[in-house]
């Protein structure tokens, strides 16, 4: 999912401290955001937009495609759903410890409704030099820069650190794309190579993933057929077998989810899978050639 300066933003969660201030922070960047829903303050205005009751009822009065969650973990599924029975086609979904059974509920209703769900989890997407939704600091131009690498991360933290490396090298980014560290998810490593490789203004892919799960292993075939080249970083090398370190779905079970596994076939598949994200500079242009 990339989203563009031009679409407008609703902010479900808006009022809270969280929602607030990032809130002002993506307008200040240039993300349109239209309005925000608070049952409990509906009919006020909040941060220059008016906020409803539901996001029904903003779809009437502003018609939004792209909604961005600051919801507490429990409340996730109701305000998911209410989005996409409003006709909502894009979520972006930053709450962490969403229960497992409420995020196949949603993504379920998402997929019954022809709607992408980004996260949960994620820390959100960046379009540098237009807008942004989450609370990743694309403000930071040390760190996000007009380009054209697209990234992909799993992680918050390690995306920031790939971006700020290539900006350091003389790149800048098309798009990033969070994609959420929880075991279940809506847009997977997959579904984001398909999106950056179709897009025009993405030369070349950063991949920044983890131990667990299969989504690179998964993602290497495609990977094997892409024209546009592939850098990856695999976080986790020195972790223990079975031994689950930082997001929830980073647990390795058995030889499919390892960092030897996922290397492995990325590297079959053609990417180059790099050692230390310090070394995403240099690679890439290789890459690139």
């Amino acid at each position: 999912m990339i989203v563009r300066a031009s679409e407008r933003v609703l902010i479900q969660g808006i009022t809270g401290r969280q929602g607030t201030f990032w809130t002002e922070r993506m307008q200040a960047y240039g993300t349109r955001i239209v309005a925000g829903v608070n049952p409990k303050k509906a009919g006020t205005v909040h941060c220059g937009v008016p906020v409803y009751a539901n996001a029904g009822q903003a779809m009437r009065e502003t018609g939004f495609e792209v909604s961005v969650l600051f919801i507490p973990a429990l409340g996730v599924k109701a305000a998911a759903v209410d989005a996409i029975e409003a006709g909502c086609k894009r979520l972006v979904i930053l709450t962490e410890h969403v229960p497992v059974h409420d995020v196949m509920e949603l993504l379920a209703a998402a997929k019954a409704n022809d709607a992408c769900v980004v996260g949960p989890n994620t820390a959100g997407l960046v379009t540098p030099g237009e807008c942004f939704t989450g609370f990743m600091p694309a403000f930071e131009r040390d760190i996000f820069r007009p380009g054209s690498i697209g990234v992909i991360s799993r992680s918050g933290s390690l995306g920031t650190l790939i971006c700020l490396n290539l900006v350091q090298a003389g790149f800048g980014e098309s798009a990033f794309v969070g994609i959420g560290g929880d075991p279940i998810i809506g847009t997977t490593t997959l579904d984001a190579l398909r999106i950056l490789d179709a897009d025009p203004g993405t030369q070349a892919v950063a991949l920044v993933g983890e131990i667990g799960g299969t989504m690179e292993e998964d993602a290497a075939e495609y990977i094997a057929g892409m024209k546009k080249p592939v850098v990856a970083f695999i976080a986790g090398g020195a972790s223990p077998p079975g031994k689950k370190m930082g997001h929830a779905g980073a647990i390795v079970i058995g030889n499919r989810g390892s960092h030897a596994s996922k290397r492995k076939a990325l590297e079959a598949a053609r990417a180059v899978v790099i050692q230390s994200p310090s070394d995403i500079g240099p690679a890439m242009r290789e890459a690139i050639g």
